[in-house]
């Protein structure tokens, strides 16, 4: 992930990345489900529609009513696909805290939530919000990782996480990890599951993250050994593509289901 490291000057300076920005607008919209089939292997946030598909259009509607309220601006829409800051950014605002796990955590709300950012040159009254982190001296995260990826104060060792390795990662995951976790083949839970900020969630409001009854049943159809076709044509539109059928393949080969 060495991508991270690049543009670094754009992820300190909005203007950098938008010329012109003078006001960064973050938003946190639930993905929760009201439904979910344990074991399915596959994280909440991704068995739904394509989040980056469908709240850039969201937020594009809102610039266009912001555009009917008070006339034309320059605004532009990230949703986890530039060099953003957005825990960061959402701190600012005042809408949580950076969890050990890395999440970004609301009070009371807890942590499934994407994080959307409307740079724009709109010069909007804002208060100095001081957000308190709340984790204390709760540890839930880190101790239920199964491969020990959490080192605490929202630091990550990518190299050992099941979202990179089921992911991001490239090539065939390293021996060493076989067998540690049974059931995820497309990202990981485990430290939201366990947060207890996470107890009571909200479900989301849209349609589009609600669960396709098809990818919860992703594991068996990839079990069942169906034509390439057929998968790649369930997935499309999805976050699921980042991997591809290929990558879920491997995924489910190494790990007992």
């Amino acid at each position: 992930m060495k991508w991270l490291g690049n543009n670094f000057e754009k992820r300190l300076n909005p203007s950098e990345l938008e010329p012109g920005t003078k006001t960064v607008i973050s938003l946190l919209v639930n993905y929760y489900p009201e439904s979910y089939q344990d074991g399915c292997g596959i994280s909440r946030y991704a068995l739904g529609k394509d989040y980056h598909k469908v709240l850039r259009k969201k937020g594009k509607l809102l610039i266009r009513w912001m555009e009917e309220e008070i006339g034309s601006i320059q605004a532009r829409v990230f949703v986890d696909s530039a060099p953003v800051m957005e825990r960061e950014w959402a701190q600012r605002a005042g809408l949580g805290w950076q969890g050990k796990n890395g999440c970004f955590i609301r009070n009371m709300e807890g942590s499934w939530f994407f994080l959307v950012e409307i740079f724009t040159d709109l010069e909007l009254e804002h208060e100095q919000v001081e957000v308190k982190n709340r984790c204390g001296s709760c540890t839930k995260c880190i101790d239920a990782c199964p491969t020990q990826a959490l080192l605490g104060d929202g630091l990550l060792d990518a190299r050992k996480c099941i979202s990179y390795l089921t992911i991001e990662l490239g090539g065939q995951i390293p021996q060493g990890f076989h067998g540690q976790w049974d059931d995820w083949i497309f990202g990981c839970d485990i430290c939201q599951e366990v947060c207890p900020w996470n107890k009571t969630p909200d479900f989301t409001a849209i349609d589009a993250f609600k669960p396709q009854q098809q990818i919860l049943n992703l594991k068996n159809l990839l079990t069942e050994q169906c034509e390439e076709e057929e998968l790649s044509a369930l997935i499309q539109g999805t976050a699921l593509k980042r991997t591809g059928v290929e990558g879920l393949r491997r995924n489910q080969e190494i790990f007992k289901l």
